[in-house]
């Protein structure tokens, strides 16, 4: 006995994650309500009593929905559950200004294998359903936080959505409870192919920047982005579709090209998270990444909001001897 509150049989435990990992919807569910006393009591011991273990507890479930497949043991998930908890509580620590009282375990790498890809992906059908139930509100900041690559902590968050901080703490307080509620009413329901759509996006980025390449991109903009589509950063908005080719066009003559990276695909909300690769003259003239956040209304881009990550700041020169 190990004595930790929520422990299971490890055997039940991995017949239920590797149910899980196929696309179980129930089997996840039983999971997590089976390890729930012991994901709250993690919470409870870092953060104290309060609103803040309920947040954290429907954090980690969300986390525990798209990474199940990170579990590499079956029989070990109690604890990559509660680790789940733990480092969710260290986000909410570290936004919140307060100490930490231990060291950061980091979570596995999302790279997974396409055998790991195609056994999720009926989780993932399941989860985005929800996802696009949400108010589009809601719906921004909860993608960027769990399904990009780069916009994942709570500035960050707040820099692309041009909100303050607390702003997106209450939206996504709001976005999980929704999800939640969502999750539970269409667990047996008919979910849409994400990984194809993915698979399109990915097509859509690399034919886009071809096509840039090739001086097609008036072309792209006409076919794929609505006639009254806008083009803002840091929430505000500099123009439209001729604003849109020219800053393409800007950027290829000064040598930029860009690199896509990640891709995250909805009916109603794309990101695409580029690497900015500038001319070996001039390192320092684009920002190292961009993502493109681009909203769409009837098939077509209609807001294209650009987030530029930031640059690493340079080292302090060591002192002369």
């Amino acid at each position: 006995m190990s004595g930790i509150p929520g422990d299971t049989g490890p055997t039940e435990d991995a017949a239920l994650t590797r149910a899980a990992q196929a696309g179980d919807v129930s089997a996840l569910a039983l999971l997590l309500e089976r390890h729930r006393p012991g994901m709250r009591a993690v919470a409870l011991s870092l953060l104290g009593p309060g609103p803040d273990v309920d947040d954290v507890m429907q954090e980690a479930a969300l986390v525990a929905l798209r990474r199940i497949v990170d579990v590499r043991d079956p029989e070990a998930v109690g604890p990559w559950l509660r680790m789940v908890v733990r480092n969710s509580c260290r986000t909410l620590l570290r936004a919140s200004r307060r100490v930490e009282p231990m060291e950061w375990v980091p979570l596995p790498s999302d790279g997974g294998t396409p055998e790991q890809v195609l056994q999720t992906h009926a989780l993932r059908d399941w989860i985005w359903e929800a996802v696009e139930a949400l108010s589009p509100t809601l719906r921004l900041p909860l993608v960027l936080r769990y399904f990009s690559t780069g916009i994942t902590s709570y500035q960050q968050i707040a820099e692309a959505c041009s909100v303050p901080l607390s702003t997106v703490r209450s939206r996504l307080n709001q976005a999980r409870g929704a999800l939640a509620q969502t999750l539970t009413a269409t667990a047996a329901s008919a979910h849409e192919d994400v990984t194809r759509r993915t698979e399109a996006s990915w097509q859509e980025v690399r034919e886009t920047l071809a096509a840039a390449e090739r001086g097609e991109f008036g072309k792209v903009v006409r076919d794929r982005y609505s006639p009254e589509v806008s083009l803002l950063t840091g929430g505000r908005r500099l123009g439209g579709a001729d604003l849109l080719r020219a800053g393409m066009d800007w950027d290829l003559s000064a040598g930029v090209r860009q690199r896509p990276l990640h891709v995250v695909a909805g009916r109603s909300l794309v990101v695409w998270e580029m690497e900015l690769v500038n001319p070996p003259d001039d390192p320092d003239h684009c920002p190292p990444g961009v993502a493109w956040i681009m909203s769409l209304d009837g098939g077509r881009f209609d807001r294209v909001s650009l987030y530029h990550a930031a640059r690493p700041e340079a080292a302090p020169a060591p002192a002369a001897a």
